[in-house]
């Protein structure tokens, strides 16, 4: 632990002063990790402030007629050691002092108060500003309403309404379960996310979050907590209600703070399972209300879970875990301990204030810092994205300000740091020769050692014969005699039909043409002229015997050649089938090739390079990812075209590729796409499954090595071209 500086030189200022603690403070005991905390509540500003204990007897004493220096002498005399330092001691009435929970009779005190609060508003206008993503706009105080309909909602606050709420949580799963298809069904999904749905989506997120920030307005009420401010938060400029109930920070027991901070995911989650239910209800007749039971029951289960549950944003996740944890302020800390790392080990700074002094804490803060930080920034990016993609001019304006304020501002403020630190004074060349050293490492790193260039691409696997099976007459399907996947050989069955009226009709016809034979035999034994109408019934006959011969025959369906079945004939058990009717495809495994779809921004790099001379390829079969295949030949490279080569490709059969619906059934890619065809070295003897013509694959380019910034620049313009339409 590095030592406590006991002196400061900004102790003159404040000896002399006799200072108190405001009498409209309110004071709250609190533990955490079995230490006893004091939460001091301003009730003017709605601010909370956590005090140790040793602080906390410090501005007891401040009665308003000691001195700082005669209450910091009593604590030295009672504490020894322990009692606060001159530094300490100035930090904490300086903050009491800002945060206006201290009364000074230095300067008048309505001048105190019309400063600090021209201060606290000049720093709430600052936090709006920095938080343009997330910029809140208070509307009024519904702490009345919420203390109305309390008393009405309380019998369902408590363990029993928890545990109904559980129940129907599950019920509603399993119901939904059985339904699953039709639940996770793609054009389902693509249909209540489309724009022509945003309307519906907008309104359903707006009720959604109403009912999830009455849940937190009503448990806080529920233990005693005040809910003083109800307004809108413009979450990337989509607006969303939001209510304060920070009074939950004064709550004693932590158990009660993380119930209020789980409330609204719980009325949410609620909400969405009685939509579940009007879904399943409305499932047969559709209309409307399905719709809407829908769009309400995606967006208030997805939403909460991926937003309000996340622990790495400022939501409810974040202060449940930090209740969990017994660590208040948990961003603020971990943050705060990254850079005491960096200061005591890179910059040797000997005074350094840690912000924690238990050995368990420092791992899981410093783990969930740079977690925070690395969310941060793909959370500025995904964001941006997004919104310049729907909205090129306000998203562009969005990324210049947020990245002014959470990377610009930070790299001022560390370099006045460096500039102007007194815990730099004695060492300030050195800290900037470091600091110098470092970025010009981390440029030499990024910007000029060539790493391994990738480019991933999905495929799939072709082949160059492939013949379709066909049912060859009417019947009932009565037996499949192969599976999809399976490898059969030319003429194998592969499923046999029944026909009990063709059958019926070539023993007719049969015994007609062996009568018409015996006659005709008859009649040329004994000399007789035969008729012409004889002879031409009898060649009748023999057509129309050889022609239902072969309908019988087709009633089992054989393979026109060795290959894998491509197709599930399976599906087509006990069904009736009419002739031609396709039955599975037959896909010969001798000669095949791997076919890579991409876009645009995925085949950028393929304009400037040359085959087989420039790059390498490996192929990666998703049934065993383990196996890495060698790519022998690149067969060609085609222009930009919207057929796929497979409809395994399609988002409909599973794919990546985003498919225009409109387009027929053949599916079409809503944008052009480049085709590479290559030859890979599939050994079949080192796999337990040989390859299968319509199985999906990964391809990976190995481009020349390029510097980290290089690959950087290129895949951020590719993203911006992928999702920008300028």
């Amino acid at each position: 632990m590095s030592e406590r500086p006991t002196f400061s030189p900004m102790w003159s200022r404040v000896r002399a002063m006799k200072p108190r603690l405001r009498s409209h403070t309110q004071i709250t005991r609190q533990h955490y990790r079995g230490r006893r905390w004091h939460v001091v509540h301003d009730p003017a500003s709605n601010q909370f402030y956590r005090l140790t204990p040793m602080a906390y007897e410090f501005v007891c004493l401040l009665d308003g007629k000691r001195t700082v220096e005669e209450t910091w002498h009593l604590c030295l005399e009672t504490h020894g050691d322990s009692a606060p330092t001159q530094v300490e001691t100035v930090e904490l009435i300086g903050q009491l002092y800002n945060a206006n929970l201290l009364k000074a009779d230095d300067t008048p005190e309505t001048d105190q108060l019309l400063r600090r609060g021209r201060e606290r508003v000049k720093k709430k206008a600052i936090g709006q500003a920095m938080g343009i993503m997330y910029f809140r706009i208070r509307l009024f105080n519904p702490d009345s309403i919420f203390t109305a309909v309390e008393p009405i909602v309380r019998p369902l606050l408590n363990r029993w309404g928890f545990i109904a709420w559980c129940v129907l949580l599950f019920s509603a799963l399993l119901a939904l379960a059985s339904e699953a298809g039709a639940l996770f069904d793609s054009t389902r999904f693509q249909g209540a996310i489309a724009p022509a749905n945003w309307p519906w989506l907008m309104v359903v997120f707006i009720i959604s979050k109403i009912i999830h920030e009455s849940g937190h307005g009503l448990v806080c009420k529920r233990f005693g907590g005040q809910v003083p401010e109800l307004g809108i938060m413009m979450l990337v400029m989509f607006p969303a209600p939001f209510v304060d109930a920070s009074s939950t920070w004064a709550f004693a027991s932590k158990w009660q703070r993380m119930a209020v901070g789980a409330a609204g995911m719980i009325f949410e989650l609620a909400a969405a399972s009685i939509a579940g239910f009007v879904w399943l209800a409305t499932l047969d007749t559709g209309g409307v209300v399905n719709q809407f039971a829908y769009s309400a029951m995606l967006t208030a289960s997805i939403s909460t879970i991926l937003f309000n549950a996340n622990p790495l944003m400022r939501f409810d996740g974040y202060y449940i875990l930090s209740d969990l944890l017994e660590a208040p302020n948990l961003m603020q800390r971990a943050q705060n301990l990254i850079k005491y790392q960096f200061q005591r080990h890179m910059y040797r700074v000997k005074n350094a204030k840690p912000p924690t002094i238990q050995p368990g804490e420092k791992p899981w803060l410093i783990a969930y810092g740079w977690a925070a930080m690395v969310y941060r920034v793909f959370l500025f990016f995904s964001i941006t994205l997004f919104v310049m993609g729907q909205m090129f001019g306000l998203g562009l304006v969005l990324a210049i300000w947020t990245a002014a304020v959470w990377f610009v501002m930070p790299l001022g403020k560390w370099t006045h740091w460096l500039a102007t630190s007194p815990q730099l004074a004695d060492k300030r060349p050195r800290a900037v020769l470091t600091s110098v050293a470092a970025v010009a490492l981390g440029g030499i790193l990024v910007g000029a050692i060539p790493l391994p260039d990738h480019r991933r691409a999905s495929a799939v696997i072709e082949s160059e014969q492939f013949t379709g099976v066909f049912a060859g007459a009417d019947g009932f399907v009565v037996d499949v005699l192969a599976g999809p996947g399976e490898f059969v050989t030319e003429g194998q069955p592969i499923a046999v039909a029944e026909n009990p009226e063709l059958l019926a009709q070539l023993e007719q016809t049969s015994g007609q043409f062996r009568e018409l034979e015996a006659r005709f035999k008859s009649a040329m034994a004994q000399g007789v002229p035969i008729a012409d109408l004889m002879t031409e019934r009898r060649a009748v006959l023999l057509d129309h015997l050889r022609f239902l011969e072969e309908r019988v025959a087709g009633l089992t369906m054989r393979a026109p050649h060795d290959g894998y079945v491509a197709d599930d004939p399976r599906k087509l058990a006990g069904e009736y089938i009419k002739h031609g009717q396709p039955v599975c495809t037959v896909v010969a495994s001798d000669d095949i090739r791997v076919v890579a779809s991409m876009d645009q921004r995925q085949a950028d790099w393929l304009q400037t390079m040359s085959f087989q001379d420039d790059f390498s390829a490996e192929v990666r079969r998703y049934t065993q990812p383990g196996e890495a295949f060698g790519v022998i030949e690149f067969v060609r490279r085609d222009a930009g075209d919207r057929a796929l080569p497979h409809p395994a490709l399609a988002d409909v059969g599973g794919g990546q590729v985003q498919t225009d619906r409109q387009q027929g059934r053949s599916p079409q890619a809503t944008r052009p796409r480049f085709l590479v065809e290559m030859e890979a070295n599939f050994d079949t003897a080192t796999t337990s499954m040989p390859p299968m013509p319509g199985e999906r694959v990964a391809v990976r380019f190995s481009l020349p090595p390029r510097p980290l910034l290089g690959q950087w620049v290129d895949r951020l313009r590719q993203l911006v071209q992928g999702r920008i339409d300028i």
